[in-house]
């Protein structure tokens, strides 16, 4: 289906052919057609199916037609919750609003405070901004959000992982109460039909693929390595196949940075962004990945959350992530837009059951391979389908190996005392003449 049986207008079109967008995508065909009934929506399909287009486009549309030469205030707010996905979007709206009269501009922290006060001030009819740095604005007065049409909430289910439920639901108590609300996520969990439920009026529902199901174009492979040597067969995968560009996801902040100075020192161009580095830096690290400088990108899963990498053929996975559901946030990376995509995730034997969680949740077995010289020397058995009851004490928990208990009493512990202890020294201090002497006294006096 193409874009002008969607109802959008020249304008819109034109920028899209601009862009290279011929064809809708099955969630744009759907979303498309329900912002314009004005009802409240919740919406969720995987990731790289094209939802940002699915809800920019009509909201440009509909501002673009009410629009009143040189009045710009706020009318649409988009909130997300990574300073990446939020000059992303940004970006999106800019490009696919190109011929229209509307003013959009991003606001998160990191940036100037002053310099974003200064462009409100001046302006503007579509904020895209991260809910922390629009609290800042809204203390400071800064912004006006009685005019606000159309609330977004993209990632949703990202924002609550990250805890900024709070801070949006001080925002929403600055919105008016008639307006549209539109609740954009790749998976509906339960947590995220809460919070609709809390927010939307009615909504109707978009879901058109399996939440837990990953998109038909990325082919999936598990590499069964000791945990010691994933950085050395990361590297190796990396090097022996030519990868030129490869998104790396771990869990911590720490691991980036000793992954990537590991990977560096094996002569593979790579940098890390996570929470501890400047806006600065992890614009600089994304640009230059995206531009090809950069051959190896280590990431959290934040800081790569919702992130559009065009042509991105590679992801691969250091470890498995804390929250199941990011697994498909993760490969959601590569394979975008219909394009095919790898995504490599590299399992020691402690996290075997986190693997199962994994394989549970996209309803399918991930193919598994093994390299010599990086095989694990044995698969511990973890807690879950087993014969013996007490085969998954042999593995490491999530908080490394657990204590194990002494089974024999040491020498020098101490034997809890009672009152009879108290009389054994006093009669062991006392001389045996004293006693025996007593003891006949004793037996005189009885006569």
């Amino acid at each position: 289906m193409s874009f002008a049986t969607l109802g959008l207008d020249e304008n819109i079109l034109k920028a899209l052919k601009d862009k290279g967008y011929t064809s809708a995508t099955p969630i744009q065909k759907a979303l498309i057609p329900a912002i314009f009934t004005h009802r409240d929506i919740i919406a969720g399909a995987q990731t790289g199916t094209g939802k940002t287009a699915g809800f920019v486009l009509p909201i440009l549309q509909e501002l673009s037609q009410k629009y009143v030469q040189g009045q710009h205030y706020p009318k649409a707010l988009i909130i997300v919750p990574t300073r990446e996905l939020a000059k992303q979007l940004q970006a999106s709206v800019e490009a696919y609003g190109k011929h229209l009269p509307l003013k959009s501009m991003v606001l998160y922290g990191g940036a100037n405070l002053a310099a974003q006060a200064k462009r409100l001030k001046a302006g503007v009819d579509i904020i895209v901004a991260t809910s922390g740095r629009l609290l800042e604005h809204i203390h400071q007065k800064n912004v006006n959000l009685d005019s606000v049409n159309y609330l977004v909430l993209d990632e949703a289910d990202t924002i609550l992982d990250m805890g900024f439920v709070h801070e949006v639901s001080k925002i929403l108590s600055c919105l008016p109460t008639r307006r549209q609300n539109i609740l954009i996520s790749a998976t509906l969990s339960g947590s995220v039909k809460r919070l609709a439920e809390q927010i939307l009026f009615k909504p109707k529902r978009i879901e058109l693929h399996s939440m837990g199901s990953s998109a038909d174009s990325v082919e999936q492979t598990v590499y069964l390595v000791e945990k010691e040597k994933k950085t050395e067969l990361l590297s190796y995968l990396i090097g022996s196949r030519n990868y030129q560009q490869v998104l790396v996801f771990v869990r911590k902040k720490e691991l980036a940075d000793e992954v990537c100075a590991e990977l560096n020192l094996s002569g593979l161009k790579t940098v890390a962004i996570h929470g501890d580095k400047s806006s600065g830096e992890r614009s600089r690290a994304l640009e230059g990945f995206k531009e090809g400088k950069i051959r190896v990108l280590v990431a959290t899963d934040i800081a790569a959350r919702g992130l559009d990498i065009p042509n991105l053929n590679v992801v691969m996975n250091y470890d498995i992530p804390h929250v199941t559901a990011d697994h498909i946030h993760r490969i959601g990376r590569t394979g975008r837009a219909g394009a095919r995509g790898l995504a490599i995730t590299l399992i020691s034997p402690t996290e075997m059951v986190a693997l199962k969680d994994v394989e549970k949740l996209m309803g399918k077995a991930i193919p598994q391979e093994k390299l010599e010289g990086y095989v694990p020397k044995e698969l511990l058995a973890q807690k879950g389908a087993r014969k013996n009851p007490k085969e998954h004490k042999k593995a490491e928990g999530a908080f490394g190996k657990k204590k194990k208990k002494s089974t024999t009493f040491s020498s020098t512990k101490k034997r809890k005392t009672t009152k009879r202890d108290g009389f054994k020294v006093y009669d062991a201090a006392k001389p045996k003449d004293d006693k025996k002497t007593k003891s006949k006294k004793r037996g005189r006096g009885r006569k």
